[in-house]
C-alpha cells in the first residue's frame, strides 16, 4: 500500500513526542532508580514481546525463519545492549538532574558515526569531530552551571550515565545496521525484560510497591512501547536524518515537562548548555543528511 509521502515524517514526530513526558512520569513515581528500572523493564518488555505477533508484518515484514535469527550473536549483542543502556538511563535519571542525563544521551549521532567507523570503515568527516566538540562543550556548560548554583543530584554521575546510554545505543544501531534479518522488536524486548529482572532482584517484591505504581505504569506499558513501534515503523517511511532531528525534542522538551511537573530547576548556564548541544546536533545532522544524499 502506498503511503502519503508525509506518513513517515508524521509518524516519527508522534512517536518523538510520546517519548517526551518519559522523565516527568518517572520522577512522579517517587521510585528509586532500581524500582524504576524493574517496572520499566517488565513492562516494555512483556508489551513488545507479546505485541510483536501482531505488528512484525508491519515493521519487520513476516519471516518464518525470523525466531531462529534470535539466537545469532548479533541478537544476543542488542539484548545485553539495550538490558545495559535501559539500566544505565533509569539510574542516571534517579541521581541527577533531567536536563543533564538527556544532554549526554543526545550525543548518539556522534558515537554511531565513530562507532559507524571503527567496526563498518565508514567515513567520518571533519564534522563529526567539530560537532563532537560542541557537544562536549555544551554539557560541560550545563554541568559547572549545576554544580555553581548548587542543586541537589549529582551532574557528573548523570553526564557519566547519559554517555554511557548514548555509546550502547550507538553501538547497537550499528549492530543493527549489519544485521538486516535482525528481529528487532524481540530483542529489545528481550532487553528491556533483563534489565527489568535486574531491577527486581536489586528491590525486591515489597521495595517494587512503593511509590506510585500507576505513574512508571504508563511509562512502561504506553509511553516506551508505543514510540518505540512509531519511531521503528517511521524508520521504514522516511529518513534517518528526519528520524534523528525528531528525536531531539525529548532532548528539549524533556527538562521542561519536568520543570512544568515537579518543578526541577533549569540554571541559565544549564540552558545555555542545552541549546548549544541541541543546536550543534541539529546542524551536524542536517548536513550529514545532505552529505549522504
Amino acid at each position: 500500500m502506498t503511503r502519503h509521502p508525509l506518513f513517515g515524517l508524521l509518524l516519527a514526530a508522534f512517536g518523538a513526542l510520546i517519548l517526551t513526558p518519559d522523565t516527568l512520569f518517572m520522577r512522579l513515581s517517587g521510585m528509586d532508580g532500581f524500582a524504576m528500572l524493574g517496572w520499566r523493564g517488565l513492562l516494555t518488555g512483556l508489551v513488545l514481546i507479546v505485541s510483536w505477533p501482531l505488528t512484525t508484518g508491519l515493521i519487520m515484514g513476516r519471516r518464518p525463519g525470523a525466531l531462529a535469527s534470535l539466537w545469532q550473536p548479533a541478537a544476543l549483542g542488542v539484548i545485553i545492549g539495550h538490558a545495559t543502556n535501559t539500566t544505565l538511563f533509569a539510574l542516571g535519571v534517579a541521581v541527577a538532574p533531567v536536563a543533564i542525563v538527556l544532554l549526554s544521551v543526545a550525543t548518539i549521532p556522534i558515537f554511531a558515526a565513530i562507532f559507524g567507523r571503527l567496526l563498518l570503515g565508514e567515513r567520518t568527516s571533519g564534522a563529526t569531530w567539530v560537532t563532537m566538540a560542541l557537544v562536549l562543550s555544551g554539557i560541560a556548560i550545563a554541568v559547572l552551571g549545576h554544580d555553581a548554583a548548587g542543586q541537589g543530584g549529582n551532574a557528573l554521575l548523570g553526564v557519566a550515565a547519559g554517555l554511557g546510554v548514548a555509546i550502547v545505543m550507538s553501538l547497537n544501531f550499528v549492530i543493527i545496521r549489519q544485521a538486516h534479518d535482525l528481529p528487532i522488536q524481540p530483542t529489545m524486548g528481550m532487553g528491556s525484560l533483563l534489565a527489568g529482572l535486574i531491577g527486581l532482584s536489586v528491590t525486591g517484591g515489597p521495595g517494587m510497591m512503593e511509590g506510585q505504581v500507576w505513574a512508571i505504569a504508563v511509562v512502561g506499558l504506553v509511553i516506551l512501547p508505543l514510540s518505540f513501534l512509531s519511531l521503528s515503523v517511521a524508520t521504514r517511511h522516511t529518513s534517518a536524518t528526519n528520524v534523528s532531528l525528531l528525536m531531539l525534542l525529548e532532548t528539549v522538551l524533556g527538562p521542561v515537562w519536568v520543570w512544568i511537573g515537579v518543578h526541577e530547576p533549569m540554571t541559565p548556564a544549564m540552558i545555555l548548555g542545552g541549546a548549544l548541544v541541541v543546536v550543534s546536533l541539529a546542524v551536524y545532522i542536517i548536513l550529514e543528511g545532505r552529505r549522504a544524499r
